[in-house]
């Protein structure tokens, strides 16, 4: 920490992320606090920041475009890319994944999940939502609400693959279950529309979130202590291997800004 009472970390894997200067409390957490409070639980709390000039959005599909499958569906509107989202307000970055990689402590109340179904459709040949958090204790039910056909392709490496169709409108469902955790978010695609992508990160404990339209993220009832935590993107890959924050117990640990260069962000097509 510096004079200044703002903590400055070095971002690991060659120092791709640089120096993340991190406004924090008054007064910062220490191991002392850490310690004092083993036993309980604690939250985070902050805000994922573009450092550079907002890309403008590739257009994937052109509104009435007939060099499209299902045109007539798939064109009906532009559709425009989802790889890099920033709010042109506060350039708060949408989709980024943060999460602990491995827990070796859960809250009681979250060793099972109470959500035991996760709905995953597609409209507009989209995927809704682009990027989805599910427990392995979880069901994803996969839907359409297209009249048209698609098929649902989910690369995996811990897990069996999948990849099934579905038929127009097809809102009964069809259900996925993955038995193992996922080190990465894992992709998703339509191989009859090959613009339409999504990200599921699969874990086996609940620590882990995606930050809002803003680059805002939470994640609750995490074990006091030091904790590593992963932070990645679809468009840049490992932002951070190893993103260390303090949780004190009882308590929410404002992180505040963290800023990512947009040079990490190196694939932005779709």
């Amino acid at each position: 920490m510096n004079r200044a009472g703002v903590y400055i970390l070095a971002g690991s894997c060659g120092g791709l992320l640089g120096l993340l200067a991190i406004a924090m409390p008054p007064r910062a957490a220490t191991a002392e606090d850490a310690a004092a409070a083993e036993g309980g639980y604690g939250a985070i709390t902050g805000q994922f920041v573009l450092e550079g000039d907002v890309p403008e959005r590739k257009v994937l599909v052109e509104k009435g475009s007939p060099k499209v499958n299902d045109p007539a569906i798939c064109a009906a509107e532009e559709i425009l890319s989802d790889a890099l989202l920033i709010d042109a307000k506060t350039k708060g970055i949408a989709n980024v994944f943060i999460y602990l990689p491995k827990a070796e402590k859960m809250h009681p109340r979250l060793k099972s999940s109470t959500t035991k179904e996760v709905v995953f459709d597609q409209k507009g040949c989209r995927f809704i939502p682009h990027s989805l958090f599910v427990r392995t204790d979880q069901i994803v039910v996969v839907k359409s609400d297209d009249a048209c056909n698609h098929n649902t392709k989910i690369n995996t490496i811990r897990n069996q693959g999948v990849n099934f169709a579905l038929g127009p409108n097809h809102r009964a469902g069809e259900p996925v279950k993955i038995k193992a955790s996922e080190k990465r978010p894992v992709k998703v695609e339509c191989n009859f529309h090959n613009w339409m992508r999504a990200y599921w990160l699969i874990l086996d404990h609940p620590y882990g979130a995606i930050s809002d339209a803003q680059g805002h993220f939470t994640i609750a009832d995490l074990p006091a202590g030091e904790h590593a935590l992963w932070v990645w993107h679809e468009s840049g890959g490992d932002i951070e291997k190893k993103y260390k924050v303090m949780v004190i117990a009882g308590q929410t640990t404002e992180i505040g800004v963290i800023p990512i260069p947009l040079a990490k962000f190196t694939d932005t097509k779709n």
